[in-house]
């Protein structure tokens, strides 16, 4: 997939609303998905704007802009797992407004759930790597929690900008196996507990705590 254009759709469908699956190399690419704008939509009864669950062959550039998300399961989600991975970078997402979405914010190097605990293991070409991601101008209600930025113990995610952010949700936003990560107006209320949580990762930019 390259040099592709969604635009003014309404995705009612009940799994991932939209899908960039990479499942194997493409000679001659840098990426098996690539240069990707999705813009204007409406996402409806499904589990959001998802890279994944296999991102072997790569995702790059991805523009996902002015879309409105009501009802679904996660907003903006990249999904991978050990043995399934590959790189996913340059990524953008801005000026997005979600109506109670459970996870607004669902980036995870773990598939189908994250564990409450892992120990390290060797990468390899199959490890997934997220990095240079950007979330500009966000607003979103959840009845669930604010989200999740979730990477392996042996493969952090790195490089990801938050940027006029405001999530309201009963639980916070998890920052795991992360690092340089960037926040800039970013405001998540929540019902109980710490807006942010945070363990083996490194935020910039605002007392997280706060």
């Amino acid at each position: 997939m390259q040099n592709v254009l969604i635009a003014n759709c309404v995705l009612d469908v009940g799994d991932d609303n939209i899908a960039l699956k990479s499942g194997h190399s493409v000679p001659g690419r840098s990426a098996a998905c690539e240069d990707i704008t999705v813009v204007d939509c409406t996402f409806l009864h499904g589990h959001g704007m998802s890279i994944g669950s296999e991102t072997v062959g790569g995702v790059r550039n991805l523009a996902v802009t002015n879309c409105t998300f009501i009802g679904t399961v996660s907003g903006l989600r990249i999904k991978s797992y050990r043995g399934r991975g590959g790189l996913v970078e340059n990524i953008t997402y801005s000026d997005i407004k979600m109506t109670d979405v459970r996870i607004p914010i669902n980036i995870t190097s773990y598939y189908p759930k994250i564990p409450k605990e892992d120990t390290a293991q060797p990468v390899t070409a199959e490890t997934p790597i997220y990095r240079d991601i950007r979330i500009a101008n966000l607003t979103a209600t959840s009845p669930q929690s604010a989200g999740f930025i979730v990477g392996l113990p042996e493969c952090v995610i790195s490089n990801v900008v938050l940027e006029n952010i405001h999530i309201t949700a009963p639980a916070g936003l998890t920052v795991r196996n992360a690092k340089e990560i960037r926040l800039k107006n970013v405001k998540v209320e929540v019902g109980k507990g710490e807006p942010f949580l945070l363990e083996n990762a490194s935020v910039e930019g605002q007392n997280p705590g706060k």
